[in-house]
């Protein structure tokens, strides 16, 4: 077996960590060892905890770390970060955040940059989730940036998914019902002692209440709770509505490993088969200096962008 392997199902953390980056900087030997790693996944339960930027996310989770560890469960967080859409570079914010897990070793903390194009952030996220997996963490956190697409698709591999809000952000109401209110299984309404609270419980109320028949009789509805993460209040309250979230799972499906379910399968190998096919495109083009070059003949004016997509991509797709 792979030395790397191994050390993984070990639970070794600097073998996973430098593992982690190298899938986030897209190493090619990784697709070998993920492969590897494969066999000893879906033993975990995931949590994925998404909202807007500063709504309290990363305190929230921080708390739901020590609340599971004093459970006696060993618990992998996974943040993604912003990337700059100018450097590349991201905050990578685990040296900054929850540093009072950092000498506990029941806690692994992993940033991962969203790079924001080609689909990288879901894949990414789900490779290094299986890798958290493969090293017996009883529980995975996913922490997103947002709510947009990327941020869908990583919390669609979650068992979980928990919005988090604050009052006063109408906006934000509207942009979960353009998004993200399918993947939601519990809301969690942060800074509940800011004004509006309560208004923000009626707006989510009526959100919920408006699609019946999603949430007819026997099947789960998100109960919207209150906290305030900084002051530790509320979380064990979420702790016990993702408890009750994960007995319905079970009860309902009849296991916890999604893998086992065609439709979750079919998801996940429709997005690797599109990651790899975009990957192997892109990469083919640069390399030819065909996409230089297309790219020149768009910015002069001697071509449009949707001819230079048909002369790069159809040579390409002849049987």
């Amino acid at each position: 077996m792979n030395e790397i392997v191994e050390k993984v199902i070990a639970g070794d953390v600097r073998t996973a960590a430098r593992l982690i980056r190298d899938i986030d900087d897209r190493m090619p030997h990784v697709r070998d060892i993920l492969k590897a790693l494969y066999p000893y996944t879906g033993r975990a339960y995931v949590i994925g905890i998404t909202g807007a930027p500063g709504v309290g996310k990363s305190t929230l989770v921080d708390r739901m770390v020590s609340h599971l560890r004093q459970r006696e469960k060993t618990v992998g967080v996974l943040a993604v970060d912003p990337t700059s859409p100018f450097s590349g570079g991201a905050i990578l914010g685990d040296r900054v955040r929850m540093q009072r897990h950092s000498m506990d070793k029941g806690v692994f903390i992993r940033s991962l940059a969203t790079r924001g194009h080609f689909g990288g952030v879901t894949q990414s996220t789900r490779s290094a989730i299986d890798v958290l997996d493969a090293m017996g963490k009883d529980y995975i956190i996913v922490e997103t940036v947002g709510v947009g697409q990327d941020e869908v698709d990583v919390v669609k591999s979650a068992h979980t998914t928990v919005i988090v809000v604050i009052p006063g952000m109408g906006d934000d109401i509207q942009a979960i019902k353009a998004g993200i209110l399918e993947v939601g299984d519990i809301f969690l309404i942060n800074k509940a002692d800011r004004d509006g609270a309560d208004k923000t419980m009626t707006d989510l109320r009526l959100m919920i209440d408006m699609d019946q028949k999603k949430y007819a009789e026997g099947r789960w509805k998100p109960p919207i709770l209150k906290a305030q993460a900084v002051f530790d209040e509320g979380v064990v309250e979420l702790i016990e509505a993702i408890d009750r979230h994960r007995a319905y799972i079970e009860e309902t499906c009849g296991t916890l490993r999604f893998r086992q379910q065609r439709r979750h399968v079919r998801e996940e190998l429709a997005q690797l088969i599109k990651d790899r096919l975009v990957e192997e495109m892109i990469g083919r083009l640069i390399a030819s200096g065909e996409f230089d070059q297309a790219v020149d003949r768009i910015a002069d004016g001697s071509l449009d962008p949707y001819s230079a997509c048909d002369d790069l991509v159809l040579p390409h797709l002849q049987i």
